[in-house]
């Protein structure tokens, strides 16, 4: 799994790719909770949840079904607090959600991805697989915690901060343009 912190930039990128306009506290703290919130199925580990069991590490909380469901909760919890229609929010926090399993199938290593539990039980990758997988624990910090931060590095943080600083240019330039 891609690390919390990878998750979070991911969405966050996402959320300035969503809407140009000043976003409140709730919004932007949602939106980082809501991708990181598929993790919490590692406590599967803890209570003796077989890692390919449907609630097992990138099963169920992995899935469309899940993401619908935490998006659609978390917008019809903020959308007062945060503005905007109800249905665009609950369609960006499903998107912010769906992305930890996502990139967590772009991983070299786990089982896969349960992306269409409980109506489907098997696991995904993606076929190109660049991502090195998060070592879980402790174990992160060592060699193979510095080699995953450079994988995602390379392959997530250069890519959404390519993506989003070219979104946030052609705004300012068509502002200025729109201002002169």
């Amino acid at each position: 799994m891609p690390t919390v912190m990878t998750h979070a930039l991911v969405g966050t990128g996402l959320g300035v790719l969503y809407t140009s306009r000043k976003m409140p506290p709730t919004f932007w703290l949602t939106t980082a909770a809501l991708t990181m919130l598929p993790d919490l199925d590692v406590w599967a580990f803890r209570l003796g949840i077989d890692y390919e069991a449907p609630f097992g590490h990138r099963g169920f909380t992995h899935s469309l079904l899940f993401a619908l469901f935490a998006g659609c909760t978390a917008a019809f919890l903020t959308h007062r607090r945060i503005g905007g229609r109800l249905s665009d929010l609950c369609g960006f926090f499903f998107l912010v959600t769906t992305s930890h399993g996502l990139l967590d199938a772009f991983t070299n290593g786990g089982k896969g991805v349960g992306f269409f539990l409980p109506f489907d039980t098997k696991r995904y990758f993606f076929p190109w697989r660049p991502i090195r997988v998060s070592p879980i624990g402790y174990h992160f910090f060592s060699k193979e915690g510095l080699e995953t931060v450079w994988s995602e590095v390379l392959w997530v943080w250069l890519p959404t901060t390519a993506v989003v600083g070219s979104v946030l240019l052609y705004r300012r330039l068509r502002l200025r343009r729109k201002n002169t």
